[in-house]
C-alpha cells in the first residue's frame, strides 16, 4: 500500500489482518466508536487496545490504482448515500458553524505555525512559480470565514481520498478506510463539504507520484519554484467533479479554498520536502481562489 509516513501512527499488514498503532488513545477510542456509527461502508474492527485497532485485511483494491470516468461516477453516487444530511436545532446549527469555525480557522492558524518552527521558514511575500502572494497571515485575514464555516451536517468520512477507498469486485461496494475519529471533536457529525475538499486534495496530489518524487520545489528566501506530475485520469476525474459539484448545487469555489487549506495543514505533518510543496501549493492555491472569488 501506498502510505506516507506520519510522526505519530503506524500501519502493519500480518496474517491477513490491518493493524494501526497511534501514539493518542483519544484518536484510537473515537476512531473505534466511529467505525460503528458508518459500519455499513468500514471494515468492521475486531480487536481493540489503548493504542491500536485491528481489522481483517478487506479483499479489493486501492482506487487510486485504476480510477476512470465511469468508476468515479459510480462513486459519487455511493458517496451520497453515505453522507446522509443531519438534522440539527438552531442552537445545534449555530454551535455546528462555530465548530466549522475552530476547525477550518484556528486548526489552520496552529498548523501554519507548526510548518514555519518545524521547517524554519518565516511568513514573507512571496513569488511562488512567478506570481507574487502576499503573507500566509494577510490571506487567512482576508477570507470569508462566515461562509467557509457555513458547512453541511451530515456524516463524513474526514479523510476521504483514492488511497482510503478500496472497490472490492466480489462485493461490487466501495469500501472506506482510515476514517477520521472526529470533526472539531464531533464523533457523529461533519461537514460534507470537508470531505468534498478531502477528495479533491486527492485528485490533485496523488500518493504514487509523491512516492515516486514526481514533483520538484526550490524555496530560496522569497522565492519559489515548484512542478507537480499528475495522473492524466485524475485530471479528467476533477473536471467532472467540478461539473458534478455545481449540478448538485455546491460551491466548486469553497471546494478549491477548503482545498487549499488542507494542504496548508498538512504541510507540517509530512516531511520534507514534500511539506515546502504542501505548503506553497496551498499558498498558492488559496491566493488564486480569493482572487476568483473576491475580485
Amino acid at each position: 500500500p501506498i502510505i506516507l509516513e506520519k510522526d505519530n501512527e503506524c500501519i502493519w499488514f500480518v496474517n491477513e489482518k490491518v493493524i494501526k498503532f497511534s501514539d493518542d488513545k483519544e484518536f484510537i477510542k473515537n476512531r473505534v466508536k466511529r467505525s460503528k456509527l458508518i459500519k455499513d461502508f468500514v471494515p468492521e474492527i475486531t480487536d481493540t487496545s489503548e493504542n491500536m485497532y485491528a481489522y481483517k485485511k478487506v479483499d479489493g483494491e486501492v482506487l487510486s490504482n485504476k480510477v476512470n470516468i465511469p468508476k468515479f461516477i459510480n462513486l459519487l453516487e455511493a458517496s451520497s448515500i453515505f453522507w446522509k444530511d443531519i438534522e440539527l436545532s438552531r442552537e445545534e446549527l449555530n454551535n455546528f458553524k462555530n465548530k466549522c469555525l475552530d476547525f477550518y480557522k484556528v486548526k489552520t492558524e496552529k498548523r501554519i505555525n507548526l510548518f514555519f518552527n518545524k521547517f524554519h521558514h518565516k511568513d514573507t511575500i512571496t513569488y511562488i512559480n512567478g506570481e507574487r502572494i502576499p503573507k500566509i497571515e494577510d490571506l487567512i485575514l482576508e477570507l470569508d470565514w462566515n461562509n467557509l464555516k457555513d458547512g453541511i451536517p451530515s456524516e463524513f468520512h474526514g479523510d476521504f481520498h483514492f488511497e482510503n477507498i478500496l472497490y472490492s469486485y466480489k462485493s461490487k461496494k466501495f469500501i472506506f478506510l482510515d476514517w477520521r475519529q472526529d470533526f472539531a471533536n464531533n464523533i457523529k457529525c461533519g461537514d460534507r463539504y470537508y470531505d468534498l475538499a478531502k477528495l479533491m486534495h486527492g485528485l490533485i496530489v496523488n500518493h504514487k507520484i509523491i512516492q515516486d518524487n514526481l514533483y520538484s520545489i526550490n524555496w530560496s528566501n522569497d522565492e519559489i519554484n515548484f512542478d507537480l506530475n499528475r495522473k492524466f485520469n485524475l485530471v479528467q476525474c476533477e473536471n467532472y467533479f467540478i461539473s458534478w459539484l455545481n449540478n448538485n448545487n455546491y460551491s466548486s469555489r469553497k471546494v478549491y479554498l477548503l482545498t487549499s487549506l488542507i494542504y496548508l495543514n498538512i504541510a507540517g505533518l509530512h516531511h520534507y520536502p514534500y511539506s515546502e510543496l504542501l505548503f506553497s501549493l496551498g499558498k498558492s492555491m488559496l491566493y488564486q481562489n480569493m482572487q476568483q472569488v473576491y475580485k
